[in-house]
This record gives structure tokens, sequence and C-alpha cells, in this order.
């Protein structure tokens, strides 16, 4: 197969959903639903169900189709490393710190990449979440030559959670 190397996606392209294979979906929607606050915008019987925020017709899907009562996800091996939720403001993403925080939710880590802000947790499937919010695009760490320089430094919390404040 000839791949031409110098097409590109085009720029308004975006990620739309993630439909994610579960072992419960009832505890699925206690995590995405419950706990996150996605709506529920279809349920399909007792096997699937669709949740999204703002009214879009769905950010996530949860199913049981082939995984009803499965193991949870292999921490190694190939696979959905994590889904990325962003968060618009950062305050936002502070509120649901909160949240995490309040129901002694286990977070698996938490990050200052320079471009974004990050909260990480596992689903009750085994799957990586990811919670974050973007800083400005102007406010990105670059290198000399314009080039990104993310980084991963701790998350002051303290200071995430004085956006509440």
């Amino acid at each position: 197969m000839a791949i031409d190397e110098n097409y590109k996606a085009p720029v308004t392209t975006r990620i739309g959903h993630v439909h994610l294979k579960v072992s419960n979906l009832e505890q699925a929607l206690m995590f995405y639903n419950g706990l996150l606050g996605f709506e529920i915008t279809q349920m399909m019987d007792e096997s699937a169900a669709f949740l999204s925020a703002g009214g879009y017709h769905h950010h996530i899907g949860l199913n049981t189709w082939h995984s009803k009562g499965a193991p949870e996800a292999a921490k190694s091996g190939v696979g959905l490393y994590h889904t990325a939720i962003v968060y618009k403001e950062r305050k936002e993403l502070a509120e649901v710190l909160q949240r995490l925080i309040e129901v002694e939710y286990p977070l698996t880590g938490a990050a200052d990449h320079g471009v974004s802000e990050a909260l990480y947790m596992n689903d009750p499937d085994g799957n990586g979440v990811e919670l974050y919010w973007d800083r400005p695009k102007d406010k990105w760490p670059r290198k000399s030559d314009g080039a990104l320089d993310m980084y991963t430094k701790a998350l002051h919390f303290e200071d995430l959670l004085a956006e509440l404040k």
C-alpha cells in the first residue's frame, strides 16, 4: 500500500467518542454517570448505555455485548491506555477533583504537563481515565525553535483546589 506522506488530517478533525467494553454495566454507570456526571442519553436493554455532556448524542458508549463478567483490563499488552476527558475551564477540573476527594475515589496519578493539568484513575473495569484541562495555547511551554516542550511535573492539588474559592 502506498501512503501519501504529505496528507494531514483536516484541522477541524476531532475524536468523537469512546466506546468501552465493560464487565458490569451498572458499575460502569455508577462511575461515568454517578461520579463523573455524564448524562445517559440512551439505554439499550441492560446491555449498553450511551452518555454525554451537554446534550451531544454520546461521548461515551458502554456495553457488555462481549465482556459481561469479564476480568479487569490487563495492565500490560496492547489496548487502550486511557480515555482522556477534557474540561474547558480549570475550575471545572478543580470541581471534579473535589468530588473525587469527597468520595475517596483513588487516583493512579496526577501531573502538570505544561500544556495541561491532569488527574489519572481507573474506571471499575481497570480502564485508564484521564481528566484534564488545557492551558491557553499561548501559555504552552516551547523550545527555542518553537516546538512544544511538554513535561511531567507534580500537580499541586492545593493550587488547583484554590480555583473553588
